[in-house]
């Protein structure tokens, strides 16, 4: 056996007798879940819990399961580690295909962490494209599949303005000539604003309601500004960019790592789900659903829901005082990825609300996450009631392996709702039984 494999191995061992004995002395306590939910106070970890199950995929004609009164196929299968989803107006799907470049391994934690996340099929090479996915025949299958566009660097957010259509690259946006029914996005990509590569590398795309403008989640480098805050310059934060003008600006900051984007419709309020720090918990922080406020300060690195400080972190008293309190919690290391909203009825008896994919994250002793969820809402907010599954079923009852694990979801074109899978490298399909 190689020595690093040896060495990964001695530093796994470690972290589960962390986990052990965290579980030994911990207190039992609900999830933190809700818009006042209750948080454990913060404590930092010497060894950060380091817990996540192997990629298995699907097999045997294996599916998630469905909530009561819903179903689940395979829309389309034998992807590449499909990321996000986007349906064109002719019904077309595509879907983002990518991986994470795990960057430099600077510590014994971060080789751990790599040979992991390895393990959990979260990193590796990346295919770098988006793919187009029809479904001619109307079956609910997609039978057609086509290479959209190659060559891009981990992309991953997509939006459709006009005759232009966007690509949220690592490294920043490009637009390139949109062509209806074409099986290739062809043309030289025109980049219209510029982000920083490496860390929390999606970024995820939504165009305003009126098509003006351009909303892009750009996510931290680091956990808690590991690295200082001019390596966090320009990141945790939400972008706008002016279609018109070319301006892009930072719309609001303080947001470790920003990722899905939806508007609530009734007030075209931006909304965004958000995967908190690391290292202080199962429950500490949250992560969680907010609205996005222009101009608003939302705490990363120096605290969290609101004022609540980490003292990790070398503080700064007046972002402090200025720190937003997020509207709904989402539980602690969920990794909360994918959102789009849904109207009232869009299944049989659901009320309005917003549809959350949750990939699951690693900082936990017991697992969280691994679920597409549904919160519910009511004049423009969470409406109180406990988010309800719409699939489960992507992790095995001992923790041990994942089947899958859902990133993107978004309405498909004929009423169902598309979840992306990345590591059952499957886009399920969620209709009314």
């Amino acid at each position: 056996m190689a020595f690093s494999d040896v060495f990964a191995r001695g530093v796994a061992v470690i972290g589960s007798a962390a986990i052990l004995a965290r579980r030994w002395g911990a207190t039992p306590h609900v999830p933190a879940i809700g818009g006042s939910p209750t948080i454990p106070e913060g404590k930092p970890q010497g060894i950060p819990t380091l817990k996540m199950p192997t990629a298995k995929g699907w097999s045997g004609g294996q599916t998630p399961v469905a909530a009561p009164g819903l179903k689940v196929n395979a829309f389309a299968a034998g992807l590449k580690h499909p990321r996000w989803i986007h349906v064109l107006p002719n019904g077309d799907v595509l879907t983002a295909e990518a991986l994470q470049d795990f960057g430099k391994v600077r510590s014994a934690f971060d080789y751990a962490m790599f040979s992991t996340m390895k393990r959990a099929a979260a990193v590796g090479p990346s295919p770098n494209r988006i793919t187009l996915l029809r479904d001619a025949d109307g079956d609910g299958a997609a039978e057609v599949r086509e290479v959209y566009r190659a060559g891009l660097r981990q992309p991953f957010g997509m939006a459709l303005v006009g005759d232009t259509f966007y690509v949220g690259n690592t490294d920043g946006i490009l637009a390139f000539p949109f062509v209806p029914g074409a099986t290739r996005l062809e043309g030289e990509g025109r980049r219209i604003a510029e982000f920083k590569p490496g860390g929390h590398w999606t970024r995820s795309l939504l165009a305003s309601p009126d098509g003006k403008r351009l909303y892009a989640g750009v996510g931290s480098l680091t956990n808690i500004a590991d690295q200082g805050m001019a390596a966090e310059e320009g990141r945790a934060a939400v972008w706008e960019v002016d279609l018109e003008t070319g301006a892009a600006r930072v719309f609001a900051g303080g947001l470790r790592n920003p990722v899905g984007l939806a508007w609530e419709p009734g007030t075209e309020t931006l909304w965004t789900v958000v995967n908190e720090r690391d290292g202080l918990g199962d429950e500490t922080p949250p992560d969680y659903l907010t609205s996005v406020r222009e101009g608003g300060f939302y705490g990363w690195p120096y605290c969290y829901w609101g004022q609540t400080v980490d003292d990790r972190v070398k503080q700064d008293a007046k972002q402090v005082a200025t720190a937003l309190t997020p509207d709904y919690a989402l539980g602690g290391h969920t990794a909360s990825l994918g959102l789009c909203w849904l109207p009232a009825g869009y299944f049989p008896g659901w009320p309005e609300g917003m549809a959350i994919g949750q990939h699951g994250s690693w900082n936990r002793s017991n697992l969280s996450g691994y679920r597409v969820i549904f919160v519910p809402f009511a004049d423009g907010k969470p409406s109180g009631e406990a988010p309800r599954d719409i699939l489960s079923g992507f992790l095995s009852p001992d923790e041990k392996d994942s089947w899958g694990r859902p990133v993107g979801v978004t309405p498909g074109p004929d009423g169902s709702l598309l979840v992306a899978d990345d590591v059952g490298d499957v886009i399920w399909r969620v209709t009314a039984a």
